[in-house]
């Protein structure tokens, strides 16, 4: 089973960029689909994004076309690359991996520890 440890979150004024990582340990990172989701203060987790084995890729509508979801098989990492950030992104970052590209939480059965992202106005 892989293990996921994430980094890179941090504090960024709204506009600006970070790049998220999810480092896996354990074995067949490449035979996992990985996630991102996140969680607000307050509100329920949600779906970032997704990408399958064959690196197909899947946005949620908040952040299409702002966020970019890839995969190194030979470093073992998933990475989120977050542009255009506004406050609402403000959240705790958890990568994810299971055996499809779910945009549920619950075909995830391997959960990292979480990556705080605030976004200042």
């Amino acid at each position: 089973q892989v293990q996921l440890v994430e980094s890179g979150g941090g504090l960024v004024q709204a506009g600006g960029s970070l790049r998220l990582s999810c480092a896996a340990s354990g074995r067949f990172f490449s035979a996992y689909a990985m996630a991102w989701f996140r969680r607000a203060p307050g509100k329920e987790r949600e779906f970032v994004s997704a990408i399958s084995r064959s690196s197909s890729t899947n946005y949620a509508d908040s952040v299409k076309g702002r966020f970019t979801i890839s995969r190194d098989n030979a470093k073992d990492t998933l990475y989120l690359q977050m542009n255009s950030l506004k406050p609402e992104d403000t959240a705790v970052y958890y990568c994810a991996a299971g055996g499809s590209p779910s945009i549920r939480g619950s075909s995830y059965g391997t959960w990292g520890q979480g990556t705080q992202v605030t976004v200042s106005s």
